[in-house]
């Protein structure tokens, strides 16, 4: 029974003594080699991958690139609510300083930009490390290229960490450390609530089509499998004939001797082998497959300049973005960070990704959005203060839009009033209470208005 068993197990594993060949699949770091190039020393220069319906492609490093690149250029600040409804802007907090700069060899750019890059990737999660000071506050923040979370008896959460050579140089993390000292962002966690599982798990499907496709072409080319001209002829040719025939036709077109001058006999004809309506199929199925991937990551094509009806401008274009992937993104490394320092959460206190930063290159709609804003929502030094410009008298107030004054004007900056008219002097032959005066004056006018009247006609 046990060498029975033994007899099975060794079949399947493909165990065999040293120096001793062995069929595959052979199990290495970067994947499995099956049993097929197995079989050759120069596998990889024959075509065959580790990977053969999961190597990088293009699609996936673009989505992966733009939410990494964008999440990279935001900068980020330590906000506090206040009472009368505004916000601060912290500067003297750990989470403040670590944002800045989170290491001595990592800035904020260079960190924000693999975490996100780590998140997105297959795995669906990041890491990192925190070291506290001697006050308690989180000080140094390490990113970690692998992460095992581990549970204790009591429910308690624990992580093993590894993947930074500089910082497993200065620390000890033979020990597991607990998970207030570790930002852990993942994705779905279909699997384990601290498991994550990236959306390129979604294109999987897509992924082996592509490269299966893909795989099969750089096999014909790279082999030559697939020639460039056929010999046809209507002629029942004997075996010996066609090999006669075909090393005739070799010797003056292959080696040396390519490019040279065949001489058909027997009624042969030479016809160019050209592309057909299946390699238009391949390019559909392709594209097909790129839209997929973009669908999966949430990211519209226009971003990634490809396909897709264009947007009205940069602005709606961002913003069509932030309101699904991107935005997501962001809240979701701020509420990462913000459970790691322990912050009260919006709209107390919180971590906030400025996005303005994604229209910096789009000069006309930012300058015309914060002019109309200075008429109702900023004064005009916080609008220059956005584009990093001084203050100047008089613009710490919002202006009204009619007639572009503080609201305070009609206050303190009223103009003077205007002087009452006169009073007319009394008209000793008419009083105001006598009727016959005022016909009087009546008349005068009348006859005023016919001589001035006639006088025009005559004109």
């Amino acid at each position: 029974m046990a060498n029975w068993l033994s007899t099975i197990f060794s079949n399947i594993l493909g165990k065999g003594t040293e120096g001793q060949y062995r069929p595959g699949p052979y199990y290495l770091a970067d994947g499995v080699l099956g049993a097929g190039p197995g079989r050759l020393l120069n596998w990889w220069q024959s075509g065959y991958s580790l990977k053969p319906y999961g190597e990088r492609s293009a699609m996936v490093e673009a989505c992966q690139s733009a939410y990494s690149q964008t999440v990279a250029m935001c900068p980020g600040d330590h906000w506090r609510s206040l009472a009368n409804g505004g916000r601060e802007r912290v500067t003297n907090s750990a989470l403040s300083r670590i944002i800045k700069k989170p290491n001595d060899y990592q800035s904020i750019s260079d960190f924000l930009l693999n975490l996100t890059r780590n998140l997105y990737s297959a795995s669906g999660e990041a890491f990192a490390v925190g070291i506290r000071n001697d006050r308690n506050e989180i000080s140094e923040l390490h990113l970690m290229r692998s992460g095992k979370p581990l549970i204790a008896e009591d429910g308690s959460v624990f992580y093993h960490l590894s993947g930074n050579e500089i910082a497993e140089q200065r620390f000890d993390f033979t020990d597991p450390i607990p998970a207030r000292d570790v930002l852990h962002v993942r994705l779905h966690t279909p699997r384990h609530p601290l498991k994550g599982e990236g959306p390129i798990m979604a294109a999987a499907l897509d992924l082996a089509m592509s490269g299966a496709a893909l795989n099969q072409q750089i096999a014909f080319y790279l082999n030559q499998a697939r020639p460039s001209f056929m010999l046809e002829t209507d002629q029942q040719l004997t075996k010996d004939q066609t090999t006669e025939l075909r090393a005739r036709w070799d010797e003056q077109t292959k080696g040396d001797n390519a490019g040279g001058t065949p001489i058909l006999a027997w009624g042969l004809k030479a016809k160019a082998v050209t592309s057909t309506a299946n390699d238009g199929q391949l390019a559909e199925m392709l594209k097909m497959t790129e839209q997929n991937i973009a669908l999966a990551f949430r990211v519209p094509l226009q971003i990634l300049g490809i396909g897709g009806t264009p947007f009205a401008s940069t602005e709606s274009l961002m913003a069509s973005w932030k309101a699904s992937g991107l935005g997501f993104a962001l809240n979701h490394i701020e509420e990462a960070f913000g459970q790691l320092f322990n912050l009260k959460g919006v709209p107390d206190e919180y971590l906030e990704f400025d996005t303005n930063i994604l229209l910096r290159s789009s000069f006309k709609e930012r300058i015309e959005a914060l002019t109309n804003g200075t008429r109702r929502l900023y004064t005009i030094n916080e609008a220059r203060a956005i584009e990093g410009l001084p203050s100047v008298t008089g613009g710490d107030e919002i202006r009204v839009q009619q007639q572009d004054v503080p609201l305070s004007y009609g206050e303190k900056l009223q103009p003077p009033q205007p002087a009452p008219a006169p009073t007319p002097a009394n008209d000793d032959t008419a009083d105001e209470d006598d009727p016959a005066g005022d016909a009087e004056s009546n008349e005068r006018a009348r006859q005023s208005f016919r001589s001035a009247y006639a006088r025009t006609v005559a004109v």
